[in-house]
């Protein structure tokens, strides 16, 4: 176990690489490993659309007969259905790959178990649960999507040293992180309070990765309709529930939410949130607004300081995985 574990963490090194690209599918790493233990192939799914990771490990190997003898590190289940890629299932079975470690199963529905009973059905020697809880924490949003039917729901705001909404408070160093934040998610949603007030871009100019969808919440129809195919505006919903609900079936798999205040309340309130990314300032400034009231279901996870600021990461314990 502890051999399988050496080079499943090697998996999960390369499937980190995938992380602004890689959404709406999971990221994943792949390892091939000959019987004396040398690697002799690796490779992660670099984009949606493109080739997954057991594709491109296969296609790193440069003797092909050694597949036969190797044993295939997955960290995720292999696919078995056609989507934009054929089934990687069929790929390992047809390459005569002998044994594959599994690090945990894929939660999406038209896998889930079938590419590990596909394999085994062709006589692989399938081990499954190597470094399960790290594999299923590499892809938190996109296994607590599929889990839950809805996206997973980020929520981010700024407060003063005495709890009170601040968008001031953030340095360009802490905006570059947002703007990081911003781009490991699918979409980002605000409220038309917000749009109005601040006519926020909602992209990530200061960071080097792609901007999310734009969703706004207007059901006063303040806010103008969209034209550029990058904004969807919502007008008539009962719940918010009902806007996850959508979104999901749109392929949104995760959601930053930084809107104001209200919003945030209502989601707190409606416990349709997995994490929360709050920047605290070092100063007092008895505003106006004041910040979320976190409740007992929040769990900290990190508190990094940077630039003074505070940055706290917390968990909803109702929806880890």
């Amino acid at each position: 176990m502890e051999v399988d574990e050496r080079y499943m963490r090697r998996a999960l090194c390369l499937a980190g690489n995938g992380l602004l690209d890689a959404s709406p599918n999971p990221m994943v790493g792949a390892v091939l490993v000959d019987p004396s233990g040398k690697i002799i192939g690796e490779g992660w799914h670099r984009r949606c659309g493109e080739g997954h990771a057991e594709v491109n490990a296969v296609a790193s190997v440069a003797d092909t007969s050694l597949l036969r003898n190797a044993t295939m590190y997955v960290t995720l289940e292999p696919c078995s259905h056609y989507g934009k890629t054929p089934p990687c299932a069929s790929l390992i079975i047809e390459k005569g790959i002998p044994r594959v470690v599994i690090g945990c199963l894929d939660p999406f529905e038209k896998v889930a178990g079938r590419g590990v009973r596909m394999l085994k059905d062709a006589g692989v020697e399938v081990v499954t649960g190597c470094l399960e809880k790290e594999c299923l924490e590499l892809n938190e949003k996109f296994v607590t999507s599929h889990r839950r039917k809805r996206p997973f729901v980020t929520l981010k705001w700024a407060e003063s040293a005495d709890g009170y909404i601040d968008g001031k408070i953030s340095t360009p160093l802490t905006s570059m992180l947002t703007h990081r934040l911003r781009a490991t998610h699918d979409a980002i949603l605000v409220g038309s309070g917000t749009v109005l007030a601040d006519n926020p871009r909602l992209d990530t100019r200061l960071y080097a990765g792609h901007s999310p969808l734009r969703v706004i919440l207007d059901r006063r129809g303040r806010v103008m309709d969209a034209v550029d195919g990058t904004t969807i505006i919502y007008r008539e919903f009962s719940s918010l529930n009902d806007v996850l609900e959508d979104l999901y079936k749109r392929g949104i798999t995760s959601v930053l939410v930084e809107g104001g205040a209200e919003l945030h309340r209502s989601f707190i309130d409606s416990g349709l949130w997995d994490a929360m990314r709050i920047e605290r300032g070092c100063k007092n400034i008895n505003g106006k607004v004041k910040a979320p009231c976190l409740s007992s279901d929040c769990e900290v996870e990190s508190v990094d300081i940077v630039d003074m600021n505070r940055i706290i990461n917390i968990k909803n314990v109702n929806t880890l995985i």
